[in-house]
């Protein structure tokens, strides 16, 4: 089984939410749409679910044209950002709903409703109302209730960002597990974090600003992002990118920092490019490029350190807890075998090579 959508456009007060977003979804695979806020990721979601109708283009499920099946009788599930669960309803009962209202059997009802509790950890609370949960256990509930239908189509809305970061961290791993019994559906979840797709190991569809932008999985993507658009969305903190040039001399990145050029980059023309480098292959070092501090993030044990040489400025992400003063001067050290290459437009020139 598969999804087509084709040429999807939605222009929301003259601003386009979706701009020719064309993809294939198929059964057993898990999508993860990574983008920044307002890059179409929930617009795409409601339109695949027939909370929208979009402008222009079409979806197809095998085959069959979805513009022509009633939204209610779609075979399709969605879990929200937010915990939507029946207040006054035990957890039995909000996983039931669903069921109870397709009018299944009894033992039927009771046996999926078992089953499905037990895969998401909720069996001991499920004689429990929703506000007697953790926030973690309500989003357990909704996406209980969400897996129970057995939908053809799973959505997921970023589900886990509106709770704290251990129970994220928590959530994300048993995530991992609760999908993989989902093998008749086709999942799609959406998120602002490029982690997580890398933590699901899913297939990726990069957005922003309605484009879809590449399509992949998550460790290709990662490791060769066909613009620079691409290279600072899927890389947290963003991936630093810096303009230069090659020449006989080497590498350039501004009129007093020259590098060796490195060997993955030897076989490109002289001229202007974009050079891009992940903040964890920038180090600090005794001898490298002289730079002051402009900020140190410490945020659990890692420090973003923000420095700048001139006009280049640069973000090393570094394991530990590091002190900084603002102001301070530092040595500043670049992987050259870690540097991908963009055109001066954008495009993906030449990426290092994976291990190398």
């Amino acid at each position: 089984m598969s999804l087509v959508a084709n040429e999807l456009s939605r222009r929301i007060d003259g601003v386009a939410h979706l701009d020719g977003v064309s993809c294939a979804l198929e059964r057993g695979r898990f999508y993860v749409v990574v983008g920044p806020t307002l890059s179409g990721k929930t617009t795409l979601l409601h339109t695949l679910a027939g909370l929208n109708v979009p402008d222009a283009g079409t979806i197809t499920l095998d085959d069959t044209d979805l513009a022509t099946v009633p939204v209610w009788s779609r075979s399709v599930s969605m879990v929200y950002q937010q915990f939507i669960n029946y207040p006054h309803l035990s957890v039995y009962e909000n996983i039931a709903f669903p069921l109870r209202r397709r009018r299944l059997a009894k033992s039927e009802i009771e046996s999926r409703v078992r089953a499905i509790a037990e895969t998401v950890g909720l069996t001991p609370l499920l004689a429990r109302l929703p506000g007697a949960l953790s926030g973690g256990q309500q989003q357990r509930v909704a996406l209980a209730r969400s897996l129970v239908k057995g939908s053809d189509l799973l959505l997921l809305d970023e589900p886990l960002v509106n709770l704290d970061y251990k129970l994220r961290e928590q959530l994300r791993e048993e995530f991992l597990n609760i999908f993989s019994t989902q093998s008749r559906s086709i999942l799609v979840y959406t998120t602002a974090d490029p982690n997580e797709a890398l933590l699901f190991d899913a297939d990726v569809l990069v957005m922003h600003e309605g484009r879809l932008l590449q399509v992949g999985t998550a460790k290709s993507v990662y490791a060769r992002p066909a613009t620079t658009t691409v290279a600072r969305i899927f890389s947290d903190p963003p991936m630093n990118l810096l303009p230069g040039s090659l020449d006989d001399t080497g590498l350039r990145l501004s009129n007093d920092v020259l590098l060796p050029r490195p060997r993955h980059l030897e076989s490109l023309p002289p001229g202007p490019y974009v050079f891009g480098i992940h903040p964890g292959d920038v180090a600090m070092a005794e001898l490298g490029i002289a730079s002051e501090v402009e900020l140190a993030e410490i945020s659990g044990s890692e420090t973003f350190l923000h420095v700048r040489h001139g006009g280049m400025r640069l973000v090393a992400h570094l394991s530990g807890v590091h002190a900084y003063a603002l102001g301070e001067n530092v040595q500043t050290a670049l992987d050259t075998a870690k540097l991908f290459a963009f055109a001066p437009e954008g495009e993906l020139a030449a990426a290092p090579v994976p291990g190398g």
